[in-house]
Parts: C-alpha cells; sequence; structure tokens
C-alpha cells in the first residue's frame, strides 16, 4: 500500500489520526486484473478511506467504463426480491462506508441508489469512485438511478463542480457528468413499487411512459423528465390538496402531488407504492399512510444522509425488501476528516490572522491617538485632527478611517468566529456566507446558525432549483 505523509519531526498534533497516503493509488494495485477488468474495490475502499486519491487517469477509466454501463441499462429498470433501497447519499462518504458495512457484502446482496450521489457534502468524488467501482464489479446486484443533484446545472450552483476542480480537473468534472446522463430514470420492484429519486408527475399515466423519456441529456426544467427528479407529494399528513398536482413553488418547478394523483397512478398501473428519496427526514424516511393508519402507505421516502450538512441532526435510514417483508433500517452519522471551506488551505485560512494585525498597525500609524479604532468612534477620532487637516481632505481621511475600522472589526470576526462560519458556509450553496452577515459581528453569526440549524425551515431556499 501508498505509505502515509512523512512527519519527520514527529509534531502530528492528533496522534491517533493516522496521515493521509502521500502518492496516488498504483495503477497496478487498483487494477491487478488489467485496466480491462474492474477495479479492486477493497483497496479503493481502503485507500480512499485514508483520504488517499486514484491518479486521474485511472479515475477518468473508472467513470467511462461506468458510463458505457450505464448507457446499456433500461431507462425502467426492473429488480426481483430481496433488494436494499438507499435515498439520498449527497457526497458523504463515510457514512457511505458505514451503510454498506451494515446493509450487507455488495457481491450477495442487490442494491437500488435513488440518487443525489453528489454535492453539499465535501467526499462527492469518492463516493463515485466507490459506488461505480461497486457497479463495475456486481453490475447486476447494483443499480443507480439518477437523482436532481445528478446534472451540471445543480453541480455548478451547489460543491461538486468546485471538488472536481480542487481534486483533479474540468475534464474529471465533465466526464462525470456525462456518467449522470447514461443513468437509468426509475426502477420496478417486484412488479410492486416505483422507486423514483423525486415521484410522479402528471405526464406519467403508464409506465410506458417512462420508458419513452430520452434521459440521455441534461434535466429540461418542466415534463416528465423533469418531474420525475424533483416532485414531491403534498406536505401534510392526510395527503389532501384541492388539485392533484399543484406547482411546486419550493423547488422552482415540477409539482406537488396529493393522494388522488398517487391512488390513480397506482391503480392504473396495478402498483401499491411510491418508493422516493428527494427529502431530508428527521428520522432517515416517512411513511406516507395517506389511505388511513390501518393501510400500506401509498409513498415512502427515504433519505441515507444522516446528519445531513453537518447541522440537521438526522438520522440516515434504508429499506430492505426481503420476500414479502418490507424492513426499515436506521443509522447514525460517522465522523469524517476535518475540511476548511471550500477546501481552502491552512495558510488562505490563516490570512485573517495575518490581515487584522496589519490594520491595528497601519491605524495606530493613520490615528496614533488612539489604542483601537472602532467604526462607531472614527468619526469623533477624527473631529480633533481637524484643525491640522485641510478642509477638501478631512471627508477623505474620514472614509479611510471608517474603512480601516470597519476592515478590523470584519477580520477579527473572521479569526474568533471561523467555526461558527464554517458551518454556516456548509449550508449555503456556493459556501459562502450571506452578504453583510461577517460585519454584523459574532451575534448576527450565532443567529443565523440558531436559525440553520432548524435545518429544512432555512435551507429551503437551497432546494429550489436554480435558475
Amino acid at each position: 500500500m501508498v505509505e502515509p505523509l512523512l512527519d519527520p519531526l514527529q509534531d502530528r498534533m492528533i496522534k491517533s489520526s493516522e496521515a493521509p497516503p502521500h502518492r496516488f493509488l498504483p495503477s497496478n494495485l487498483l487494477f491487478p486484473r488489467g485496466t480491462g477488468a474492474p477495479p479492486d474495490i477493497t483497496v479503493l475502499k481502503n485507500h480512499l478511506k485514508k483520504e488517499g486519491r486514484v491518479a486521474k487517469s485511472d479515475a477518468l477509466i473508472i467513470l467511462r467504463q461506468a458510463a458505457e454501463t450505464f448507457r446499456k441499462e433500461k431507462t425502467l429498470i426492473e429488480l426481483r426480491y430481496p433488494v436494499i433501497v438507499v435515498g439520498d447519499i449527497h457526497g458523504q462518504f463515510f457514512d457511505l462506508l458505514k451503510l454498506l458495512d451494515m446493509a450487507g457484502d455488495v457481491a450477495s446482496n442487490k442494491y437500488l441508489f435513488l440518487g443525489d450521489y453528489v454535492d453539499r457534502g465535501s467526499f462527492s468524488v469518492e463516493v463515485l469512485m466507490v459506488l461505480y467501482t461497486l457497479k463495475l464489479n456486481f453490475p447486476q446486484n447494483v443499480h443507480m438511478i439518477r437523482g436532481n443533484h445528478e446534472c451540471r446545472q445543480m453541480t455548478t450552483f451547489f460543491n461538486f463542480r468546485a471538488e472536481c476542480l480542487f481534486k483533479y480537473d474540468l475534464e474529471f468534472y465533465e466526464t462525470a457528468c456525462e456518467t449522470f446522463d447514461m443513468m437509468a430514470l426509475a426502477c420496478i420492484i417486484n412488479k410492486k413499487f416505483l422507486a423514483v429519486h423525486g415521484g410522479i408527475s402528471p405526464e406519467m399515466v403508464t409506465l410506458e411512459d417512462i420508458t419513452k423519456v430520452n434521459r440521455f441529456t441534461e434535466p429540461p426544467r418542466q415534463g416528465l423528465f423533469c418531474d420525475m427528479l424533483w416532485s414531491d407529494p403534498v406536505a401534510n399528513d392526510t395527503g389532501a390538496s384541492p388539485d392533484k398536482y399543484k406547482v411546486n413553488e419550493v423547488r422552482g418547478c415540477s409539482y406537488f402531488f396529493n393522494v388522488n394523483a398517487v391512488n390513480t397512478f397506482l391503480k392504473r398501473n396495478k402498483l401499491l407504492t411510491v418508493i422516493r428519496a428527494h427529502e431530508a427526514q428527521l428520522e432517515g424516511y416517512k411513511m406516507h399512510t395517506w389511505n388511513g393508519p390501518g393501510e400500506f402507505p401509498v409513498v415512502i421516502t427515504i433519505f441515507s444522509a444522516p446528519n445531513y450538512c453537518d447541522v440537521y441532526n438526522n438520522k440516515g435510514a434504508i429499506i430492505k425488501f426481503d420476500d414479502n417483508n418490507l424492513n426499515i433500517q436506521q443509522f447514525n452519522y460517522s465522523g469524517h476528516p476535518y475540511i476548511l471551506p471550500n477546501f481552502m488551505d491552512l495558510f488562505s485560512w490563516s490570512i485573517p490572522f495575518v490581515i487584522e494585525k496589519v490594520l491595528e498597525i497601519m491605524c495606530q500609524v493613520v490615528n496614533p491617538k488612539n489604542t483601537g479604532v472602532a467604526g462607531n468612534d472614527a468619526g469623533e477620532k477624527i473631529e480633533e485632527l481637524k484643525e491640522s487637516i485641510k478642509e477638501t481632505k478631512t471627508e477623505i481621511f474620514r472614509n479611510k478611517v471608517k474603512a480601516m475600522s470597519k476592515m478590523m472589526k470584519m477580520f477579527k470576526t473572521l479569526r474568533e468566529d471561523k467555526e461558527i462560519i464554517m458551518q454556516l458556509k456548509g449550508l449555503c450553496p456556493d459556501n459562502k456566507v450571506p452578504k453583510g452577515l461577517i460585519q454584523q459581528g459574532r451575534k448576527a453569526l450565532e443567529g443565523a446558525l440558531d436559525s440553520f440549524t432548524k435545518a429544512k425551515e432555512w435551507d429551503m431556499i437551497n432546494e429550489k432549483r436554480p435558475e
């Protein structure tokens, strides 16, 4: 295996944390039988678990082989029991490893993944490498359908594109997006359950309508293809609403579907339930028992990313179909390596410390009488200098001191409250704190974080499809 990073001074602060490998995984270890055969999944998982990387040339081979495998599959897959159904993963690689260990060996179990493999988390590349390698090794046991985040628009708006550019380059990102274009859109399980990422559509009258969709492209903003990735069940316990399909303002596209819509679809196609992902759930799943508590749920939502975005504090869950039994298995989140916002390095992260001290020195040079100029006091201090400064330069001088003081406050906030800022960045699609929030100081940051941890209420804006 690849040797870890050297520690010649033996000053690694966290001794229990093993240093990551300092070289790419050698091709002969990843492809022991040659690049024409599937990669070694055990070697790959162990290497990535240690924060190792795969060489770009080898990663592209995996992506292209996976794309070709997806391309050969039908748009509507059909599976028989037993099946393990997995919801959103969202780049939470270490939770995926826990899920696979918990659910069972892929060699002897069939898995159906319902999409949203990338974005939000910081390890989407690792998620794809492992899932695609599993698909190549066990093509009949691993099945992956497309989610709404498996597209160029969403991965650019969120962080998958940025992650690809940091870990590899644009070619890797574009090749990954081409694999998304090849993925199936839905699955029928045991001729009883329709599994899809989002939900049903007014244009989904029969199952044959799904097979007619041209999936080899970027998802459109409307129509059946869009609805399968983006639609949601109405957000109430009865499933009742005036119309079968209501415009989905939360998502910015597609529809909310009600109990009448889903019952009509299920009856017409002789199905029992729609199984979907797409929405975070506190317990990792939700049974939509719209036909009454004694009846089988007409919709089941499954979500497999525990402690979503590192702040939701939710459980993850999977569905296990075995014979005629349906079992829900829950799991908690796993710890993951510490990642700075936007994949920032240590030196960039330290810049606010340096800038703050430099600004303090500059303020002392500009106004030596003041030991700590604050934005609100800047005007009063300048008044003392008016007699010795020409009237025409007073306003310019005042603005400079105010600007310098404002910068000092901002960088002091950055330095002292970097942990809060990191959590806020993790909930923002572009890894940026809302404009003006840092200048408002610590109280504003804490207040914003308290609100964000209410999860879906404040993260709702990020669930909307970008324009």
